[in-house]
């Protein structure tokens, strides 16, 4: 290089000024600062959410703890201006809100019905667990066969009718039966609106826009009153029957356009790479597209569970006393009225309801974390 030549490389000469450490505090304090105390908006903020929580939770403490009832034989225990929650109703009729009227001698097969179900439930929900396609498999065929024989009193066991089903019980079936039955009937019909036969394609819209367009409540009052008008004479459905398919039905046709959203966002190379590597139709959607479909609308699937779970409520209006029926049926048990009873009543059933529907919420989280490949756009 010539010596004339100018550097333009940049060489510091003199040193830099030290800067000071930035202030880093850890633990309960630092997670306060940067998170409740951050801006002065925040600092407003958490200080008034601060006082809102100071005047609310006392006197919940109090009305459901400290001065609740816990043991009692009668309203007689929950009467009084400084009574709280009245446990002691609840635990009196614990056993008709888990079972309704269905016969004590007879429990035992509904517990063992919970117990098979968990059994197969659990190690299908747990990813390291191996065998997922023989749990399927008993999930959908073993287990409903073994649910019904044991509920309704098959090859030898006593006969329970399903009038006399109730509580939490009829809850868990008609959540479980419509869950299991509108996934499967959903992907078909979210297929058949995208296919490319005018038939098929009219068939699963008109379907899904009338199932969408009606009401849950005028679907059951037509499975239950209407449907037996239009069946031969001496034909006739077990109502809980009538109900469940009521149910699965009107859930089908919302899932489908839930899932109809995930087909929608598959970009279209993914289905041109399945017809790239010679596979059929089904094997491209069941090996390529719907992976990646079901992935996208987690959120959403769950979110039509949980709805689903909430309006087995509904199921009063036809006369089937699901958890929240039976506890109103109880309410007016002489036995156990009081100004109390109502709302502690009402707050059981809504712990079991969100025990449930956040249980599906969390683990809805945990999968969309663990299928996450982080790609989404």
């Amino acid at each position: 290089m010539d010596n004339n030549t100018k550097s333009i490389a940049y060489v510091r000469t003199v040193e830099s000024p030290t800067m000071t450490p930035p202030n880093l505090v850890g633990g309960p304090v630092g997670w306060a600062k940067e998170n409740l105390f951050a801006t002065p908006r925040d600092t407003i903020l958490t200080i008034l959410t601060f006082l809102v929580l100071l005047w609310l939770v006392p006197p919940i403490i109090n009305w459901a703890f400290i001065n609740a009832v816990w043991v009692g034989e009668s309203r007689e225990d929950c009467l009084g201006p400084e009574v709280g929650a009245c446990w002691a109703f609840v635990e009196a009729k614990f056993g008709q809100f888990i079972y309704g009227r269905y016969p004590l001698d007879e429990r035992w097969r509904v517990n063992l019905t919970g117990l098979l179900l968990i059994a197969g439930l659990v190690p299908i929900a747990i990813p390291s667990v191996p065998y997922k396609r023989e749990n399927a498999l008993y999930l959908l065929i073993v287990f409903p066969i073994l649910a019904f024989i044991l509920l309704t009193g098959q090859f030898g066991l006593e006969t329970v009718d399903t009038p006399l089903w109730g509580g939490l019980l009829v809850t868990l079936v008609v959540a479980i039966v419509g869950i299991v039955v509108s996934f499967p009937l959903g992907i078909l019909l979210a297929l058949g609106r995208r296919s490319e036969m005018p038939i098929v394609r009219m068939f699963c819209v008109i379907f899904i826009e009338f199932w969408r367009g009606v009401p849950l409540i005028t679907v059951l009052f037509m499975s239950s009153v209407m449907l037996p008008l239009f069946l031969p004479e001496g034909v006739s459905f077990d109502k809980l029957l009538r109900a469940l398919i009521g149910v699965a039905l009107f859930s089908s046709a919302y899932m489908a356009e839930v899932i109809r959203g995930g087909l929608q966002a598959i970009p279209k190379g993914q289905y041109e790479a399945a017809n790239a590597m010679a596979l059929t139709f089904w094997q491209g959607v069941r090996l390529v597209i719907l992976p990646q479909a079901l992935k996208l609308v987690i959120p959403g699937i769950v979110n039509t569970f949980i709805g689903l779970f909430k309006d087995t409520s509904l199921v009063l209006i036809i006369g089937l006393f699901d958890l929240l029926g039976i506890v109103q049926q109880n309410m007016s048990d002489p036995n156990w009225i009081s100004p109390a009873t109502p709302a502690t009543g009402f707050v059981f059933a809504a712990l079991v309801f969100f025990i449930f529907c956040f249980s599906m919420s969390r683990y809805s989280a945990y999968m969309e974390r663990r299928l996450d490949t982080g790609h989404k756009r």
